[in-house]
């Protein structure tokens, strides 16, 4: 079955999910990112490679920071950037998805930027510019009900193999809400694909995917447990609005099992990292202490996020 981000010559034409993604196009886009990096240097933080090209931030789902970076990154890049109001679109009127992108497609869109509440709706477009014959159109899921955030975990990538280097050597623990994290699945199918030595997932059992094991990791249900000799720790946020039904007694009592507090964290290595995709709710899943200290990377994420939706999209768009 031919990969839908791939085109014939196995070159990136949407980014969808890292799911399938070959390691050489990952590592291809954590390359480019890093030539990207000194741009945020400069006095003028541009570069032409998007001159000319028209890039939609379509978010039929709340977000500041993606939505913010993606915008910054574009605009870096010398693209036209339009944000459509979502809540006074003709999708808010009745129109179709599929109506919406046609009539952008008629103001001459080069690539869309789609956050949506349901999952496969980026597929749904990327296959809809194949129908219609646009494949010069390119497709960018910013974040798709549970099912995948592949620019999250590409700076996730890029975040550690930054601060860790060599990936095989490395233990990571993913902990918390991984059930309704489509976060934790992009991180746990770009770390397989770049080989990393170990993945935890950690958590109550309510919380993880009842076939989370087939995924390849290694299930702990007590915090300390998963924690013990980490080289990276990614906190996940409870997401409360994907819940149906309390799942948890508490917040207050999730702190005390899975909160992550420096006597905690002390058992991972020394120099382990802790990572968060934001947005953070300090008490619930992470101690303030551990948010502000010296062994957390999370505004370094924020910072290489731009950079990595720089690649992304300049690969896309050929340059």
């Amino acid at each position: 079955m031919l990969n839908p981000q791939l085109d014939a010559n196995g070159e990136l034409k949407h980014l969808l999910s890292t799911e399938g993604l070959p390691r050489e196009v990952m590592t291809h886009i954590l390359d480019t990112a890093s030539s990207f990096l000194e741009v945020s240097d400069r006095d003028v933080k541009k570069v032409p490679l998007l001159r000319g090209k028209s890039v939609f931030n379509l978010f039929f789902e709340n977000s500041t920071r993606t939505r913010t970076t993606f915008e910054i990154a574009a605009k870096r890049l010398s693209a036209d950037v339009i944000n459509l109001d979502v809540g006074r679109s003709s999708t808010a009127k009745g129109e179709t998805l599929l109506d919406t992108i046609d009539n952008l497609v008629a103001m001459h869109a080069d690539m869309f930027v789609v956050r949506h509440a349901s999952s496969g709706a980026p597929h749904l477009i990327a296959e809809h510019m194949q129908r219609i014959g646009r494949e010069d159109v390119h497709v960018v899921n910013a974040g798709d009900g549970r099912h995948a955030h592949p620019t999250q975990g590409l700076l996730d990538m890029y975040t550690i193999r930054h601060f860790k280097r060599d990936f095989s050597k490395l233990t990571v623990a993913i902990v918390g809400d991984i059930l309704h994290s489509r976060v934790a699945r992009s991180d746990i199918f770009a770390l397989a694909a770049l080989g990393a030595g170990e993945v935890r997932a950690v958590g109550p059992q309510t919380l993880l995917p009842s076939a989370i094991g087939r995924m390849g990791v290694r299930v702990f249900n007590d915090l300390a447990e998963g924690l013990r000799d980490c080289d990276v720790v990614i906190m996940l946020r409870l997401q409360n609005e994907r819940m149906n039904g309390a799942l948890l007694p508490s917040a207050s009592e999730y702190f005390n099992c899975y909160g992550l507090t420096p006597e905690k964290l002390a058992l991972a290595k020394p120099d382990a990292i802790v990572m968060h995709p934001g947005p953070m709710n300090r008490g619930v899943e992470i101690d303030s202490l551990v948010a502000d200290g010296r062994q957390a990377v999370i505004l370094s994420q924020v910072t290489f996020g731009i950079a990595v939706r720089m690649a992304v999209m300049s690969i896309l768009a050929g340059n």
